[in-house]
C-alpha cells in the first residue's frame, strides 16, 4: 500500500470519527438526556488531562514553556478559549438544537469564512475562484438553512447562530496563533485549550449542581466522544497529513459532515432533504475548489476533535 493510499485512508478515517462523535453527541442529547452545557465541560476536561498528562510524563518543560512568555500566553488564551473551546461548545449547542450533520456542515464553512479575512487582511479582491467558493457557501448554507424559503428559517435561530459562531471560532483558532503552532506540537496546545476550556465551562455551567448522573450507556458515550471524537480522529488525520499533505486531505474533511448526516438519518431518525443535499454539495464544492484552485493550499482549519 502506498504512502497516498494509506494518508488517504487516515486522512478520510480521522474525519469520519468526527462525524461519529457529533452523531454520539446527538443521540446522547436525543435519548441520554444529556445537555450541551453538561457533555462538553466534561468532554474537554477528561480530554485535555489525557493530552496534558502525556506531555507532562513525556516532556514537562515543554509543556509549561507556552506559559513563560507574556505574549505566547496570550495566544494560548485566545487559542484555547475563544477558538478551540468556544467552538466546541457552540458545535454541541448547535447539535443540540438540530442536528449532528447540520452543525458539522455549518462549521465547515470556516474556510470560506478564513478566506474572506485573508483578503481583508491583504487588501486585495477574491481571485475569479476564491469569489466562486465564497458565493457556493453562501448559497450552501442558504439551502440547508432556509430550504429556499425567502421567509423563515429551517432550523431554529438558536441553531443556526451557534452554527455560525462554530464556524468563526474555527477562524480564530486556525488564524490567530500562527507563531504559537510554529513552536509547538499542535496536541499539546489542544490539550491546553482543552484543559482550559473545560475547567472555565465547569465553573460557568456547574455540570455538578443539575442533578443528572450517566448511565452506563451515557458513560460509554462520553468515552467515544473524548478518545473517539477527540484522541483517534486527530492522530488519524494528522497522520493522513503527514503522508498526503494539508491540500488533499483537506478534501477529505467532508468526511465529517457526509458521515454525520448518514448516521443521524439513518440510525436517528433526522431528517434529510433535497435541499439539504444541495447545500452539501454547495459546500463540497467550495472545499474542493479552495483546495484544488489556489496555487498553494487555501488555509484549512487544524481540527479539534469536533469539529468540529
Amino acid at each position: 500500500m502506498t504512502d497516498r493510499v494509506k494518508g488517504s485512508i487516515l486522512a478520510f478515517g480521522g474525519a469520519a470519527c468526527w462525524g461519529l462523535s457529533g452523531c454520539t453527541g446527538q443521540y446522547l442529547f436525543t435519548y441520554e438526556g444529556m445537555s450541551a452545557t453538561w457533555l462538553t465541560p466534561i468532554r474537554l476536561l477528561l480530554a485535555g488531562l489525557i493530552l496534558c498528562g502525556y506531555y507532562c510524563i513525556r516532556d514537562p518543560k515543554l509543556l509549561i514553556a507556552p506559559w513563560r512568555s507574556r505574549r505566547e500566553t496570550v495566544d494560548l488564551l485566545i487559542y484555547g478559549l475563544a477558538g478551540v473551546s468556544c467552538c466546541q461548545l457552540m458545535y454541541f449547542m448547535t447539535i443540540d438544537q438540530s442536528t449532528a450533520g447540520m452543525a458539522t456542515i455549518l462549521q465547515n464553512v470556516s474556510p470560506a469564512m478564513i478566506l474572506v479575512v485573508t483578503c481583508l487582511l491583504a487588501r486585495r479582491m477574491p481571485k475569479p475562484f476564491e469569489l466562486a467558493s465564497i458565493l457556493l457557501a453562501m448559497l450552501g448554507v442558504f439551502l440547508l438553512t432556509t430550504h429556499g424559503s425567502l421567509t423563515g428559517l429551517a432550523i431554529s435561530p438558536g441553531a443556526f447562530l451557534t452554527g455560525m459562531l462554530s464556524a468563526v471560532c474555527v477562524v480564530i483558532y486556525t488564524m490567530w496563533p500562527k507563531q504559537l503552532q510554529s513552536r509547538y506540537p499542535t496536541p499539546m496546545l489542544q490539550g491546553w485549550a482543552f484543559l482550559m476550556g473545560g475547567a472555565l465551562f465547569c465553573l460557568l455551567f456547574r455540570p455538578w449542581e443539575s442533578g443528572y448522573v450517566p448511565g452506563p450507556v451515557g458513560v460509554l458515550g462520553i468515552a467515544v466522544v473524548v478518545c473517539v471524537g477527540n484522541l483517534l480522529a486527530f492522530c488519524c488525520y494528522m497522520q493522513g497529513v503527514k503522508l498526503i499533505g494539508p491540500q488533499r486531505s483537506s478534501l477529505y474533511t467532508f468526511a465529517e459532515p457526509a458521515t454525520a448526516a448518514l448516521i443521524s438519518t439513518l440510525a436517528l431518525g433526522s431528517p434529510f432533504t433535497l435541499w439539504d443535499a444541495l447545500g452539501f454539495g454547495c459546500i463540497f464544492v467550495m472545499l474542493v475548489l479552495l483546495s484544488a484552485g489556489a496555487g498553494k493550499p487555501a488555509p484549512q482549519p487544524q481540527h479539534s476533535g469536533v469539529q468540529s
